[in-house]
């Protein structure tokens, strides 16, 4: 890329006259400055003369007001009152949702509740399993069968096994185990989402899919005021289109924070309110699922099948599996979940995903079969001893954002509506309480945290405590087993002791000079595909011309550290293909390209990336993947 200054004709046009000596001074020392462009401040990031593309130009790294373009530009936002806001429209949020309208109806009480969405439709961005534990929607909607919530392929066949390159040794699955999905539902999360949302809006709650939640507002006394959506209009370099138009501000009592894995506004409240003090640091895992068409020889409607072992060695963490649904077509939902607590940095998550479809166990159910959608996330693992405080003046953390999954059960949904259910009840019963007095504007609702201790989520996640952490032991994958088999079928978690995690998964990978490459089989089109052609089958999209959302904190730190260190390991775990070292033009080394527009927002780079340099931060609203029900 090069950089020509302007033809001195220019300066001679009626815009450039208009502009004083001092403005014109301005905007030169900006062009100078940190973040301003790109190929002006190349040499900051690369030790060459040859210019290099400015990466991060998102107004969270490069502040706007030290940006002469944005001289002028109206900063204004309009504002809104709700009762409550909520952040995130999935199984969480519409919980919260429902129960706290629900109550309102019944009480005769006026309640606004609004739910903003980033997704472009509700249900948009959800990506699970699924294998559904219903309780907490018969709590919510007893007449759900009624209702026609689309739960329709009930659990009848539990198979678990351990793959070895070849073969396939199955285990028996003893009542109570885990893995035992008795009564439960295979379900396109996705629809049931969707379903939530027609269920929210008969009650009354305003749904605003499409918005994304980009900054915490706050009262001065610090307390949480709300949330501001993204503005939208900004070109690639950071500068304001002719289009740009500000976010709105949305004011609540209080607000709910259920974002999903490794919320981004969630991160801020963690610092802000050190809500992390008393608890170990999250650990992750990144999922990987693909929908097929299969042979209809081949379907066993509400067959539900897990493995562990091949393609992963047993000091990775992960498994496998395999649901047959009953949608009036044979359909099987399938995928990897790896632990991302892995330790080689060329790990890829997707190309093992990829691999494990070739195995004969699960060959023989796709041959002749058609994939028809892609998708990755995210996922908390870090379960009981990871939950950090849940409530702050003026707001709470519901669902899979402070992380409430069964992690050998590999179940959060019904564990997130639960949450979001006791959030709601306490909400309810504390803005309505005319005897209450806030020591703060934004409301803090402490009982939220205490009743769910005394509820059954908080039970079902310390009886699994010790299955987790279990693995990091000499005998990896088979040591975890052994504990499951001994310690949780027989004591049922009641062992007197607690287990701790490793530390952060930022922290696990090893030198690249340390570890073996991994080579891996190139994609037959048939059972396995490449990278590019599976993220076309999730239906992202992002307006191309907007700033990064994976955004650096420092642009020379990829490939000073991550590249020379550790093989680059975003162009390894990324399961959309965002992050690309590419030659410099010069031919002289290396340089990062983010492929923004790729992303699925599965937050893995926030998670994994060795450096904690890379910051996932929203796009404009409606972007991102366009799952249709996974």
């Amino acid at each position: 890329m090069s950089f020509s200054p302007p033809h001195p004709s220019c300066c001679f046009s009626p815009r450039f006259t208009m502009l004083s000596s001092r403005k014109y001074v301005r905007i030169l020392k900006a062009f100078q400055g940190e973040c301003l462009p790109s190929y002006l401040c190349a040499s900051r990031w690369s030790s060459t003369t040859a210019p290099a593309p400015r990466i991060t130009t998102h107004y969270s790294v490069c502040p706007r007001d030290k940006d002469a373009r944005w001289e002028g530009v109206t900063m204004e936002r309009f504002a809104d009152e709700a009762d409550v806001v909520i952040v995130g429209g999935g199984p969480a949020g519409l919980s919260a949702a429902i129960r706290l309208k629900q109550l309102a109806n019944q009480h005769d009480k006026e309640l606004r509740v609004c739910v903003v969405e980033k997704a472009s439709q509700i249900g948009a961005h959800i990506l699970s399993g699924a294998c559904l534990e219903p309780s907490a929607l018969i709590e919510l909607i007893p007449d759900w069968k009624e209702r026609g919530a689309p739960l329709n392929t009930p659990v009848t066949e539990d198979k678990f096994g351990i793959l070895t390159k070849k073969y396939r040794i199955p285990v028996p699955i003893l009542p109570g185990l885990p893995m035992n999905n008795h009564g439960n539902y295979i379900v396109r999360l996705g629809h049931l989402v969707r379903w939530l949302g027609e269920q929210a809006e008969e009650l009354g709650v305003e749904l605003y899919p499409g918005y994304a939640a980009s900054e915490v507002l706050f009262h001065e006394d610090g307390s949480v005021k709300g949330i501001a959506t993204n503005d939208v209009g900004i070109s690639k370099d950071g500068s304001p289109k002719d289009v740009f138009e500000r976010g709105m501000e949305l004011h609540a009592k209080v607000t709910v924070f259920g974002e999903g894995c490794h919320g981004h506004l969630a991160k801020q409240l963690y610092k802000r309110f050190k809500l992390r003090e008393n608890c170990e640091p999250q650990t992750y895992a990144i999922g990987l699922k693909e929908l097929w068409l299969i042979d209809e020889k081949n379907w066993r409607p509400g067959r539900v099948e897990h493995t562990v072992g091949w393609p992963l060695d047993r000091n990775t963490y992960g498994g496998s599996f395999l649901y047959h649904l009953d949608e009036k077509e044979p359909l099987v939902a399938l995928g990897l979940v790896v632990g991302l607590d892995y330790q080689n940095p060329y790990l890829s998550p997707f190309r093992e995903f990829q691999r494990w479809k070739h195995h004969p166990s699960v060959a023989s159910t796709l041959k002749g079969g058609s994939r028809i959608s892609y998708g990755a996330r995210a996922l908390n693992e870090g379960g009981f001893q990871s939950v950090p405080k849940l409530t702050f003046p003026g707001g709470v953390l519901i669902g899979c954002s402070p992380g409430f999954m069964n992690v050998p059960k590999i179940k959060g949904t019904h564990t997130a509506m639960k949450s979001g259910m006791l959030a709601a009840e306490c909400i309810f019963q504390t803005i309505t309480d005319e005897n209450f007095e806030s020591r703060t504007a934004g409301i803090h609702v402490p009982k939220y945290e205490e009743s769910l201790k005394n509820s059954w989520v908080w039970k079902e996640l310390y009886s699994v405590r010790n299955i987790r952490p279990s693995f990091h032991s000499y005998f990896g994958l088979y040591g975890g087993m052994i504990y499951t088999g001994i310690f949780y079928w027989i004591l049922r978690g009641k062992e007197p002791w607690t287990l701790k995690h490793i530390g952060e998964d930022s922290n696990q990978l090893k030198p690249a000079k340390d570890c073996t490459p991994i080579e891996y089989p190139k994609p037959d089109g048939k059972l396995s595909f490449d990278l590019l052609s599976s993220v076309a089958l999730s239906g992202t999209n992002h307006e191309h011309d907007q700033p990064p959302h994976l955004t650096l904190m420092d642009d020379s730190v990829p490939v000073a550290k991550n590249l020379a260190v550790y093989d680059g390991p975003e162009q390894h775990f990324c399961p959309a293909g965002v992050y690309e070292y590419v030659p410099l033009e010069s031919g002289d080394g290396m340089r990062l390209q983010i492929n923004a527009q790729n992303c699925v927002h599965c937050k893995t780079c926030d998670i994994k990336d060795p450096s904690q340099n890379i910051n996932w931060v929203v796009p404009e609203g409606g972007g991102g993947p366009a799952y249709n029900g996974m």
